[in-house]
């Protein structure tokens, strides 16, 4: 019989050794000794004897039996060998009572490499075991800032809390969102009935997820475990069979692909034409019942200069659609579970299509998408990578450079201001875009940056700050607050204490939300949606006319003739903002002549022009009420995440 199971064991080797052959990669098991030759090793841990995934045991310690088996820890030698004698007993003693006896293992980096018991190994990984016991110790790297290094410390910081070795995740801060999501205090220490709890579930996720040919995927099973949990709720997923596992990951499988493709985002930057028809023939041509469409705020717009445009957006479609479109909004919400709550209950009115207002909605939005597949929901965010929502912003910056050209050409002295909010996708190409047509009629321009949503920071000081530097020119808020007697937004000029409004960048966010619907009822949307592997992103600007700027009588005829015609130039993409060499403030050349940036690189700038002065805060410096949507959509960690995200990709 042992014979037999050994046969069968050595054609897996084999098998193995071969393919590695064929691929150019290491054909036997990796030696630990080898793989720390270049590692600072600043400890060792002893972690006594554990019960160890036998998936995550991936090579020996030493060279010594490292040519007696293929990289599948599968038998190399013949049978008749002392090797092939003591594997064949080995086998044996598992097909009659199992083998027992602890292993002997160094963990490096959440993988095992084993010291004494490769055989025993062997015949259990042959046997699909899951598990062996093992007398581990640990060894500890240096800390440094490689990617693997800081999830490898993040999760020694979850085994003590846990003792949990077979969970695993490709990106950083994802140990301790498991934690939140699974723990009403994720700083205690788990009990053993929460470690079996956990223990089901994963097993469960693993075998329904392996079942629907998961593994085929380039993420760990915990990556896609996490969003699981994510959406779904931990005490839900505790109480879920395979089968009820399997229906629910057949729904998110389009999630996991995108984050298996690095979270890859397909910006739309124009809208999806299909025919000729016009959003009001679409409803004359079909069916006469009103089209539900919901707005939720997180705040109550009255009170919010941003969700105010929103809804001045939604009275757009009242206004102009009162027979076919019927708007319902819910505001205040405070949190997600309100968020969730309220949408199922616009879809159980009759909502079909449903937009998000703010960035802080988004996991709210996903969560209730992924149970209703039949309603169109629609968050306003830039590069959020989910495939179940759409979402969708204002390329602002193409009028902000115009806005640009009028300061630059007005200021006599070159000193131009810039009052900024967050500091998160989309809002630095607004900045450099502005600075740039500035400098585009004023070689000397200089824009000065400043941000009130920075700790002992206030637009009042700001503006102070401003006038004591001579700053007479002034980029600040687009929108103002309903019945506020500010005249400070836009772009204004300041002499004395008089305010001189002169140009008016702004969202037309009723024509948005109407082109958005219009391509909701004549299918492009679930056209776009085809791109399987991509989140769709509907990045829109001046030549879909969701974005414009208005000049006051205050502005040169002259200068409002130059504006008009570079507008009209970018409409019809005959010109574009960032265009030939561009420098950062550190002199470093992020675009050469006579080339365009991508969509893509000015979405994820997080470098400022050279004649722009100020910085792009850390989240650590901004006031706590601004902290969750910068820590969300900041444009640092965005840049940050999709390099490392890259990085890790190329090492694949």
């Amino acid at each position: 019989m042992s014979y037999v199971e050994y046969e069968k064991a050595q054609k897996l080797g084999l098998k193995a050794f071969r393919n590695a052959v064929s691929k150019g990669e290491n054909e036997y098991l990796p030696v630990l000794d080898e793989i720390l030759e270049d590692v600072d090793i600043v400890g060792e841990m002893p972690l006594g004897i554990v019960q160890i995934p036998l998936d995550r045991i991936v090579g020996t310690s030493n060279v010594g039996r490292t040519y007696a088996f293929a990289n599948n820890f599968m038998p190399l030698l013949d049978y008749k060998t002392e090797f092939g004698a003591k594997w064949s007993a080995l086998c044996d003693s598992q097909i009659e009572e199992g083998i027992r006896d602890p292993i002997k293992v160094y963990e490096y980096m959440n993988k095992f490499y084993v010291v004494e018991g490769n055989k025993r190994v062997s015949v259990m990984k042959y046997f699909d075991a899951v598990t062996i016991p093992a007398q581990v110790t640990r060894k500890i790297p240096k800390k440094t800032d490689d990617l693997q290094v800081k999830i490898y410390y993040e999760f020694m910081d979850f085994y003590k809390l846990t003792e949990i070795n077979y969970i695993w995740f490709s990106q950083e801060g994802c140990f301790r969102r498991l934690l939140e999501l699974t723990s009403p205090d994720p700083d205690a220490e788990w009990t053993d009935e929460q470690k079996m709890d956990f223990g089901s579930a994963n097993h469960r996720f693993c075998v329904s997820f392996k079942a629907l040919g998961g593994d085929k995927l380039p993420l760990t099973t915990s990556d896609t475990l996490l969003i699981f949990i994510d959406i779904y709720g931990y005490e839900a997923v505790k109480k879920m069979t395979e089968a009820e596992m399997k229906e629910k990951i057949k729904l998110l499988w389009d999630e996991f692909l995108i984050e298996s493709k690095g979270r890859e985002v397909e910006l739309h930057m124009e809208p999806t034409k299909l025919g000729r028809k016009k959003l009001m023939d679409y409803f004359r041509s079909s069916t006469p019942k009103k089209v539900m469409v919901a707005f939720v705020f997180n705040k109550d717009p009255q009170e919010s200069e941003w969700l105010y445009g929103h809804e001045l957006g939604r009275l757009y479609l009242d206004e102009h659609y009162p027979d076919t479109i019927k708007t319902l909004k819910v505001h205040n919400i405070e949190s997600e579970e309100e968020a969730i709550s309220a949408m199922e209950d616009l879809i159980t009115m009759g909502v079909s299509i449903i937009f998000t207002t703010t960035p802080q909605l988004i996991s709210a939005s996903v969560k209730v998408a992924v149970n209703h597949p039949e309603v169109t929901i629609m968050n306003c965010s830039l590069n959020t990578s989910h495939k179940v929502i759409s979402t969708y912003y204002a390329r602002l910056y193409e009028v902000k450079f115009l806005a640009g050209m009028i300061a630059g050409a007005l200021s006599k002295n070159g000193k131009i201001g810039y009052v900024a909010d967050y500091p998160i996708v989309g809002m630095t190409a607004n900045i450099n875009a502005f600075a740039l047509g500035a400098r585009m009629v004023n070689p000397y321009a200089k824009v000065y940056l400043e941000w009130t949503t920075v700790k002992g920071n206030t637009r009042e000081n700001v503006l102070r700050e401003f006038e004591e530097n001579g700053i007479e020119y002034i980029s600040d808020q687009v929108m103002i607050k309903p019945n506020s007697h500010n005249r400070r937004y836009g772009l204004y000029h300041i002499e004395g204490d008089e305010t001189i409004n002169l140009a008016f960048p702004l969202y037309q966010w009723g024509e948005f939300y109407a082109k958005l619907i219009e391509s909701v009822v004549n299918g492009a949307i679930k056209q776009d949606d085809a791109v399987k592997t991509k989140a769709i992103n509907y990045w829109w600007g001046l030549s879909a006319e969701v974005v414009d700027i208005i000049c006051s009588n205050k502005v040169p005829e002259g200068t409002k003739q130059l504006v008009g015609i570079i507008g009209k130039l970018i409409r019809e993409n005959s010109f574009h903002p960032f265009y030939g060499v561009l420098r950062a403030q550190d002199h470093t050349i992020k675009n050469e002549d006579e080339e365009i940036m991508t969509p893509e690189e000015i979405m994820l700038m997080n470098w400022l022009v050279d004649n722009v002065e100020g910085e792009i805060p850390d989240v650590e410096d901004m006031k706590d009420e601004a902290k969750s949507i910068v820590e969300q959509k900041g444009v640092k960690d965005e840049a940050k995440a999709d390099a490392e995200q890259k990085e890790v990709k190329d090492e694949d």
